[in-house]
């Protein structure tokens, strides 16, 4: 049994990856403590399915650079104190840091000197993440300093994981050992949900088509192209409707958008709720959209919707990148090409028009997912923090190849 410290710049249970990673954990036996921001009420410290979890009350910042940076700042000293405190009573074995930022995983410092492994799970490139969110191009003096941060973060850590081959391929271009990183795919975690029993109680409605759209309502996920995609087609498809479940601060300019065109009566929006919640509106759906907006930075990532889409066997129309194509493609998905509203609309018509199709496409994305659900995927993060714990107080760093071999 290993005792594991995951320290992640967000908030439990909330963050999806967390919340899995922490149960694969506990199913196979180790401890897991968690380190992360408080949200709103939550106690300091609480005991959670086994899991101790540790907030620390910093609030997440809007606004410009220096005030992520401010609070980059204050959550990585707050967590690099209460790690090593920590440490001294458990004793990690591992001490895994999620990314954003990289540089969390010096948080570990303190258990790394004193013997523990430290895992460092990118979620994003930083790099690419930079450029799109400020607006600057890759060669820009802000984008390089992420760089350098990203290559002195994945050497300080023991090994590193991350969410596909696309983003692995960019840190080994940067410099990354390959032997070092490892893919464990953000997917959806079917054995807690049981996608099966939302399916086959699902009400079906004859005379109406509906579209879903969830998670968070920000610019870069295009909500606004699927609204005016929505009022393209009102006269093709009399019963079309658009449910979105989420919130965001592009919320407000996409509500007011549906106004602009009339479409109150086929645009519903609805707030934050629980996965627990969200399941059976999701299988209500005759379809899922996922018009994120191609950049250098989303061309490597895969939106995690699609995989909640996919699972419960919902046609998936989304937008074309790198990653989606190289891990699902058009026999799985309507792909249209980004930000193209004509193109979405046209493919939101052929999902529509066509059952058979609807069929296919899901058919297709069900077998491919196959290998990406969340209990093989689970398997290989656990086998990730087993091989680190093995080789915890090791002299010389271990690149654990042979898990990469693995994963």
């Amino acid at each position: 049994m290993a005792r594991v410290c995951i320290i992640s710049h967000s908030h439990y249970p909330y963050d999806a990856r967390v919340s899995r990673q922490a149960r694969a954990l506990t199913l196979a036996g180790h401890d897991v403590d968690i380190i992360c921001l408080q949200y709103e009420d939550q106690p300091l410290f609480q005991k959670a399915d086994g899991v101790s979890v540790y907030h620390l009350p910093i609030g997440r910042l809007r606004g410009g650079k220096l005030r992520y940076l401010f609070e980059f700042f204050t959550f990585q000293l707050a967590a690099t104190v209460l790690a090593g405190a920590l440490h001294l009573r458990h004793r990690y074995d591992v001490v895994e840091t999620t990314s954003v930022p990289d540089w969390l995983v010096f948080a570990a410092i303190v258990p790394k000197l004193l013997g523990a492994r430290v895992l460092l799970d990118l979620h994003e490139c930083m790099p690419e993440y930079g450029a799109t969110k400020y607006g600057v191009p890759l060669e820009h003096r802000m984008v390089r300093t992420l760089a350098f941060l990203e290559r002195v973060s994945i050497r300080f850590a023991n090994f590193v994981t991350t969410c596909t081959e696309q983003m692995r391929e960019r840190f080994i271009e940067r410099g990354a050992p390959a032997d070092k990183i490892a893919v464990v795919i953000n997917s959806f975690d079917d054995e807690r949900f049981k996608p099966e029993r939302y399916i086959s109680a699902a009400p079906k409605a004859a005379d109406t088509f509906t579209l879903i759209c969830h998670g968070t309502i920000e610019p870069n996920y295009g909500l606004d192209l699927v609204v005016r995609a929505v009022g393209m087609l009102r006269d093709r498809i009399p019963g079309l409707r658009l449910d979105i479940w989420g919130d965001g601060t592009h919320r407000p300019a996409v509500q007011a958008l549906t106004r602009e065109l009339g479409l109150e009566d086929r645009v519903r929006f609805t707030g934050w709720v629980t996965m627990e919640e969200l399941m059976p509106h999701l299988a209500e759906a005759d379809a899922g959209v996922v018009a994120v907006r191609r950049d250098a930075f989303r061309d490597v990532t895969l939106c995690t919707k699609m995989f909640d889409l996919v699972s419960l066997r919902k046609p998936v129309i989304i937008s074309r990148t790198r990653a989606v194509e190289g891990y699902f493609g058009r026999e799985c998905f309507q792909i249209f090409e980004s930000e193209d509203v004509p193109g979405l609309a046209d493919a939101i018509y052929a999902v529509y028009a066509d059952p058979s199709l609807r069929e296919r496409l899901v058919f297709n994305a069900t077998a491919r997912n196959e290998s990406y659900r969340w209990v093989h995927q689970a398997k290989r993060y656990v086998e990730v923090i087993e091989g680190l714990a093995a080789r915890r107080g090791a002299a010389v760093p271990d690149p654990l190849s042979e898990v990469a071999e693995k994963v």
